[in-house]
């Protein structure tokens, strides 16, 4: 390599190099770097402190960082010498090591590349999604916080994933607890219902325990589906039910048994004996004296994950309108009018019935009953993209149009239980249906 024309090029040369180093980093694993005082202390105050505190660390040849492994400190030293690092040095093996060490050094640059880095990677290989694991090794390394980037974005990456998808060893005690923890009662994306959220943590905790108490387990609590479809549980006794029930106590708190179906509390939960009877009494106190306890069964904003659930419904379709590409576009032909309506093929529902509709218009109006009232937002047209923010639990609406988000439609604080969405159009009218992704 010739020197001198590229100088990112040449201080490469210098990154864990005995031949130029003056100290050697003895890191978590044992492994042995070598690097410059000077460099690490002018990029790093960090370093700067350590090396040059007039203590006895500013002349000794060796400094040991016990809880940083040599996976991320080497790609420290590469970004401390030259400024970038390679995106392809980034694995799943090190990214959380590295981001460890890079708050550890308060390197902000290095934490927003690795975070686009780990951003890349979730859009260009949805199908191999490696945040479970990544959320708990975080969960292992560093504490909960919620100004975390990073852990709120492993949160995020993780919570729409359905958990009965996820292989039993993939996500942590730990790493479950952060998940549970960073969205229990908080209005983020959640696409799985807490019974199987409560499933999923007691097989966890039961797998922790002994393979006898996880093959229990699995049997005394079948997935959801199966139990719609009547399968018969297992009644089996749980061997080291009280260890089961230790393991799980960091994972109960954050579970909202308020969400699962009095019936399975009763039948299937309750008789484990793994969940505190004051919890179950709480919220069996709660059914009682509740009159409108319709919680939906999953938490946060319900996220679905099956793009074909948003399809028009050619069974609820006013005459001569046209759906194509798979469902998900509805179109008015030439010269057809007046307004024809057309059913999406989805409930938004928390028990109940709706006997009426609510409407925003093209121009900038809402209305129920026939009531319009006017300027909830600009009028819009052909190209507009519009965002439909219904509150299930609050029963409240809002609409987010070309990008502005607007608040919640004063008069409609008290929506049904169930809604239908609806479009209306005619000639030249054209809408597509999409579910909404939210930006990580």
């Amino acid at each position: 390599m010739t020197r001198g024309y590229s100088l990112e090029n040449d201080l490469s040369l210098l990154v864990n190099n005995p031949k130029y180093s003056d100290i050697e980093i003895l890191c978590e694993d044992e492994k042995k770097l070598f690097g410059c005082r000077a460099i690490l202390a002018a990029r790093s105050e960090v370093f700067d402190r350590l090396l040059y505190n007039g203590m006895k660390e500013s002349y000794e040849t060796q400094i040991s960082f016990p809880k940083i492994n040599s996976s991320g400190m080497e790609i420290v030293l590469e970004y401390t010498y030259t400024g970038s690092i390679k995106e392809e040095s980034l694995t799943k093996d090190n990214i959380i090591e590295t981001f460890y060490a890079a708050d550890y050094f308060q390197l902000p640059d290095l934490q927003d590349f690795i975070m686009k880095g780990f951003k890349n990677t979730l859009e260009k290989k949805s199908t191999e999604n490696y945040s479970p694991e990544l959320l708990s090794k975080f969960a292992g390394k560093m504490p909960l916080t919620e100004d975390n980037i990073l852990l709120n974005l492993l949160v995020e990456a993780v919570a729409i994933i359905p958990l009965n998808t996820i292989e039993f060893g993939r996500l942590s005690i730990a790493g479950l607890q952060y998940l549970l923890s960073c969205t229990y009662e908080k209005e983020k994306l959640f696409t799985t219902r807490e019974y199987e959220v409560f499933r999923y943590s007691a097989i966890l905790a039961a797998k922790q325990v002994s393979n006898d108490a996880f093959k229990t387990l699995l049997k005394r609590l079948p997935a959801l589906d199966q139990l719609e479809n009547s399968i018969r549980v297992e009644s089996e006794p749980i061997t080291d039910r009280q260890k089961v029930a230790k393991e799980l106590e960091s994972l109960v708190e954050f579970i909202d048994f308020r969400r699962i179906k009095g019936s399975i509390l009763v039948d299937m939960i309750e008789p484990l004996e793994i969940v505190p009877s004051k919890i179950i009494l709480n919220i069996y106190r709660q059914n009682t004296k509740s009159n409108n306890f319709n919680l939906n069964d999953i938490r946060g904003t319900p996220y679905r994950t099956n793009g074909s659930d948003y399809v028009w419904d050619e069974a609820a379709c006013g005459s001569n309108l046209i759906i194509e590409d798979n469902g998900k576009v509805v179109r008015a032909p030439n010269g057809l009018k007046p307004w024809r309506n057309v059913r999406a093929k989805m409930i938004l529902e928390n028990n109940g019935n709706q006997l009426t509709g609510w409407v925003l218009s093209s121009a900038g109006n809402y209305c129920n009953s026939a009531n319009y009232i006017g300027n909830y937002c600009p009028p819009f047209g052909d190209g507009a993209r519009i965002t439909v923010h219904v509150d299930m639990n609050r029963r409240t609406c809002a609409f987010t149009v070309n990008g502005t988000k607007y608040q919640e439609v004063p008069s409609w604080n008290n929506l049904p239980s169930k809604l239908y969405p609806v479009a209306s159009l005619y000639y030249p009218g054209q809408f597509r249906i999409q579910p909404h992704r939210k930006n990580i």
